[in-house]
């Protein structure tokens, strides 16, 4: 039977004990893990040691998954056998440590932002599943901001001044903060740049919620270095220490994540000699952020 366990700092992280998910998943397991992600939005799972089948079989039974982008470009060679599965891990398709000046390698350098899955596409990503397989001793840790308890500790003014705003993310933009360009035609043809409510409200919890990314690159109808400014000032606000958990990977855990309400970066770690294999599985939302947010208006009326 599944149980839940509360991080004795972070109100927004619990472990969940007592379920092997290689194993069907009950009902009211199911209803007691989807419960918890309401009330936490990050869950960790130990010791899974799960296979890529097994992970998307979990995955699913939260919703549809969205299709990596990394299987978007077609003269490149993947290593993970579904396009369900993103290849978070410093490995090339054969298995091998990537060399430090290779394409893939420098577009991932960007996890290293502070980011929430997929907000640079039209429908963004609802929960995202990372498994570890292979972890560094040391570095390559994962961090998470409660972007739930940051809107609440917002003073009013500032909550009134971005209540409707909206801004733009793209993939492009984030990824120049790195220093990477190198999209083909294929890629930014498949990724234009979107817009998303800056303020929603988290459906399983009712509350009201930033939502942030270092994808988002200005906000729609105010000049960008105003709109940059502003969201620069919210994400530092956001990512606070008292904000932040960091989860220290051991082979075999899975973390769950709302990404509706958290951000998440990586951090570094000696990726030109440690090997690091993780494997995402994402579901995508419902639909488009500004839709959400006219359905939310429109009940309210």
């Amino acid at each position: 039977m599944a149980i839940l366990v509360m991080h004795p700092d972070q109100e927004f992280v619990g472990e969940v004990r007592g379920v092997d998910l290689r194993n069907p998943l009950e009902k009211d397991n199911f209803s007691k893990i989807h419960e918890a992600l309401d009330r936490c939005a990050v869950l960790v799972f130990r010791d899974q040691n799960l296979t890529d089948e097994q992970q998307i079989a979990f995955s699913q039974h939260f919703g549809p998954l969205e299709t990596s982008i990394g299987t978007i470009r077609k003269d490149r060679k993947l290593r993970l056998p579904s396009a369900a599965l993103a290849d978070i891990s410093n490995l090339d398709e054969n298995n091998n440590l990537r060399s430090t000046s290779d394409r893939w390698r420098m577009m991932m350098l960007a996890n290293q932002l502070w980011h929430t899955d997929s907000s640079f596409k039209r429908v963004p990503g609802k929960i995202s599943f990372l498994s570890a397989h292979e972890v560094p001793p040391s570095g390559g840790e994962t961090e998470f901001a409660d972007l739930r308890a940051a809107y609440d500790s917002l003073e009013q003014v500032t909550k009134e001044q971005i209540e409707d705003l909206v801004a733009e993310h793209s993939i492009f933009f984030s990824r120049s903060l790195v220093g990477y360009t190198d999209f083909s035609d294929e890629e930014r043809a498949a990724l234009p740049p979107v817009p998303q409510t800056i303020v929603r409200t988290h459906p399983g919890s009712g509350r009201r919620t930033l939502y942030l990314a270092s994808h988002a690159s200005h906000i729609i109808g105010w000049p960008k270095p105003q709109g940059r400014a502003l969201l620069d000032e919210l994400m530092t606000f956001a990512t606070q220490p008292r904000f932040v958990y960091q989860h220290r990977w051991r082979a075999g855990d899975l973390v769950v994540w709302d990404n509706r309400c958290t951000l998440h970066r990586g951090r570094p770690y000696d990726d030109a000699n440690l090997r690091r294999d993780m494997r995402r599985t994402t579901v995508e939302d419902s639909a488009p952020t500004l839709a959400h947010s006219r359905l939310l208006k429109a009940t309210r009326l």
